[in-house]
């Protein structure tokens, strides 16, 4: 588990007022003005969503609760940026926020990724997982990135990044190279086998991060993933193994040393 202090939620949900929702590529960026929130959470923090006026009901009642999000930026005036993909009731909620409404939210929660200053630091995220590198590369400017999408409909996601030109590896070749990230990753270690890596993506691939890296004897931080239900550690839903026992991802994750663990497949995961 990492040593980096982390910003503490203030207890309760509140509200914050979304101000634009806007569509890039295959996904939706959420901005909220979270007007009564901390103004530093940390890269690879959390925060737990929830459309204000468009949850818990319709088909079947649906969603029942609040999703949980890396943030991708944190603007000075308390403005949240939150990257997301419709794929079921709560996420088609979000995605259908309009300016003007209210996004729920609690957080920022759990802890974030270590930067290790002496080390050269090299991101690596996996579709979704894009976003919390979004802000981590800005808090460390001119770091090279490796993102790996579906599709360049899912790369579009890439150009948040400007001015910075991610490595880019897609799994149809429609855009980048016809390739898995960790192909990239590979490489990218042949040339910088002193690098450290910080990496946030679906299990597969960040399980073939964490045995790459430790194949490479190269420190790794996983921002991972498990079923979520509170975010802060009352209802064990985000429990996962590692070599020294077991932890909950939303207070001692969701960024994890590689070299805690004996794989990075954990059950409820999923992007």
């Amino acid at each position: 588990m990492t040593g980096e202090p982390r910003t503490l939620a203030p207890f309760g949900r509140r509200a914050a007022r979304v101000t634009a929702n806007e569509s890039i590529g295959a996904y939706r960026l959420i901005r909220a003005l979270d007007a009564d929130g901390p103004r530093d959470p940390r890269p690879g923090q959390f925060y737990m969503l929830a459309a204000a006026s468009r949850w818990g009901g319709g088909d079947d009642e649906r969603p029942y609760l609040p999703r949980a999000f890396s943030y991708a930026r944190a603007r000075a005036d308390g403005a949240l940026e939150f990257l997301l993909e419709a794929v079921g009731p709560g996420t088609e909620r979000l995605a259908e926020l309009e300016p003007g409404e209210d996004l729920m939210l609690v957080g920022p929660l759990g802890r974030g990724f270590d930067i290790d200053r002496r080390a050269t630091p090299l991101l690596v995220g996996g579709g979704i997982g894009a976003a919390p590198l979004l802000c981590l590369s800005e808090l460390v400017p001119e770091t090279p990135v490796l993102l790996g999408f579906r599709s360049a409909a899912h790369a579009e996601a890439a150009r948040l990044f400007a001015p910075a030109e991610p490595g880019l590896a897609t799994d149809d070749g429609s855009v980048g190279r016809h390739a898995l990230v960790t192909e990239l990753l590979r490489e990218a270690l042949d040339k910088e086998p002193g690098a450290a890596v910080y990496a946030c993506g679906p299990p597969p691939m960040l399980e073939a991060v964490r045995a790459l890296c430790g194949e490479r004897g190269v420190r790794a931080q996983l921002a991972m993933e498990s079923g979520m239900a509170c975010g802060f550690g009352a209802c064990f839903g985000c429990v996962v193994p590692t070599k020294s026992g077991y932890v909950r991802l939303c207070v001692d994750g969701p960024v994890l040393d590689a070299a805690e663990l004996d794989t990075a497949l954990v059950a409820g995961a999923g992007h």
